[in-house]
């Protein structure tokens, strides 16, 4: 394995070094998943500091909702222009404290930043609509205003991106914030915070609560009256829980679930786009993503070519470090996620897969595990129905379109699909039958800031992204004016 050079740690220790020192009491300690060691603390807050946080947010965002929709469109914008003087920083801080390479660190925060950028422009267009009673004597006007002080829960495999698609449309429309980052990843949110505050924000419009128990605090800030919404990426199991929490007090509610995203490569399909794409789905972040190609569906005349090259491919990738100039492929996240790779490959071996290439843990410390293809994965393997979550694609054969759709959509879950062809009819009808919120035509990377971002089924609700995504923090009320008639 590689490891980072003198200067890369240089820097990322000076990152480490600026950020605000927490006050004496619980701490959660941020560990570095390539080398086990703490590189940080953070508060673990208690329920009342959530507490406390909302009602900072409430009395922050009162004049804020009132605040001109320019006004708000500038903050934004020059928190974007900030996060890109910060770029460097944020991405080493990104690295040590999720792993993936120092190259998909930057990309992560030029994908961060643009969602600021796209809802700083945003702001400014807010959807309403005038027209007269059918019946007449009226006139109705439909305005959007802001749906009220937003609780946001983010993940730790995107910290900068997770957290900016949710802050961004809440304050663009006019949303006080109350963020709750993953334990194993606060730091990258702090900072991006920080910058906000720098652009503008008003004190105690965004707060930021760690904590290492979160469902006491999602019990205590859901259950606040003064709480209007919920927006939560992560596990469906934690968003069924989320949604019974908001259920009480009838919160407006979206949800970023899980992925059991299907790849579906066709005889007509081009190899080298196919493999490249399918490369790109399966190893972003890992394989660590809510959209990473889950199941790989290979139609039997282009399936020994197609494995051929994804396995000289995931072969040549280099492990280590992630600060490391050439690293395609970080550590996982913590001991869990590794040993649920060794869990998924010993099974699906057993029932009768093969490995091309990896299926082992290198030495420590640090949660690697190799890039690994299994080929002919049974349909009963766990690594067939379950989340991958790692770097594993596990590659299966089809002889039809009809018994590929059929597999596709058999499972609860339906975030994102893949389909590689050159035929475009066939693309799109398959695309349509998927029963996914979002498709990949031909590539491996489909997400995009102004695009709407969601899944259907188990996979949540809402989205996030493009116009709908600030919609997601508005309320639509309607006035009906009575008008005098005139002779």
């Amino acid at each position: 394995m590689t490891v980072p050079d003198t200067d890369a740690l240089s820097r990322s220790e000076a990152v480490l070094a600026g950020l605000p020192t927490p006050a004496a009491g619980p701490a959660i300690e941020v560990l570095d998943p390539a080398t086990e060691a703490v590189i940080a603390t953070v508060p673990d807050a208690a329920v009342q500091d959530a507490l406390d946080a909302v009602a900072a947010a409430d009395e922050a965002g009162a004049l804020w909702a009132r605040t001109p929709a320019r006004t708000r469109a500038d903050v934004l914008r020059r928190w974007y222009e900030l996060l890109l003087e910060r770029a460097e920083d944020l991405a080493v801080l990104i690295t040590r404290e999720m792993g993936k390479p120092l190259a998909e660190a930057r990309a992560e925060v030029t994908y961060g930043a643009d969602f600021v950028r796209w809802y700083s422009e945003e702001a400014v267009r807010p959807r309403g609509d005038a027209r007269e009673l059918p019946l007449g004597g009226a006139q109705m006007i439909a305005r959007r205003a802001p749906v009220g002080l937003s609780v946001l829960i983010t993940p730790w495999n995107f910290p900068l991106a997770m957290a900016t698609r949710k802050i961004a449309p809440a304050l663009a429309a006019g949303c006080p914030v109350v963020i709750k980052p993953a334990a194993l990843t606060p730091l990258t949110t702090i900072l991006a915070v920080e910058l906000a505050r720098q652009a503008g924000v008003p004190d105690g419009l965004v707060n930021v609560v760690t904590t290492n128990a979160a469902p006491q605090f999602s019990e205590a800030v859901l259950r606040d009256p003064r709480v209007r919404k919920v927006s939560f990426t992560g596990s469906t199991p934690v968003g069924s829980t989320l949604l019974r929490l908001a259920a009480e007090n009838v919160l407006r509610s979206s949800m970023e679930l899980g992925g059991n995203a299907p790849l579906i490569v066709f005889d007509d399909a081009d190899l080298d786009r196919a493999v490249t794409g399918a490369f790109q789905a399966k190893m972003r972040n890992g394989g660590q993503s809510c959209i990473a190609a889950n199941r790989i569906f290979v139609q039997d005349g282009i399936a020994d070519a197609f494995l051929e090259g994804l396995t000289e491919k995931m072969a040549s990738v280099a492990v280590g470090n992630g600060l490391a100039d050439g690293v395609g492929l970080g550590p996982l996240i913590d001991e869990r996620a590794v040993a649920s790779m060794c869990r998924l490959v010993a099974d699906a071996t057993q029932r009768g897969a093969t490995i091309r290439t990896g299926g082992t843990r290198p030495d420590g410390p640090g949660y690697f595990y190799t890039p690994t293809v299994l080929a002919d994965v049974p349909a009963d393997a766990e690594v067939a129905t379950t989340e991958i979550f790692g770097p594993i694609a596990a590659v299966q054969r089809f002889g039809t379109e009809d018994e590929v759709i059929g597999r596709a959509n058999d499972t609860d879950l339906g975030l994102a699909g893949y389909v590689f062809t050159e035929s475009l009819d066939r693309a799109l009808n398959v695309a349509d039958r998927l029963e996914t919120g979002l498709v990949g035509i031909n590539q491996g990377v489909p997400s995009n800031a102004a695009a709407p971002f969601g899944g259907i089924k188990q996979s949540g609700l809402g989205r996030e992204g493009s116009a709908e995504g600030l919609e997601e923090y508005q309320s639509i009320r309607f006035y009906n004016i009575a008008r005098r008639e005139t002779h």
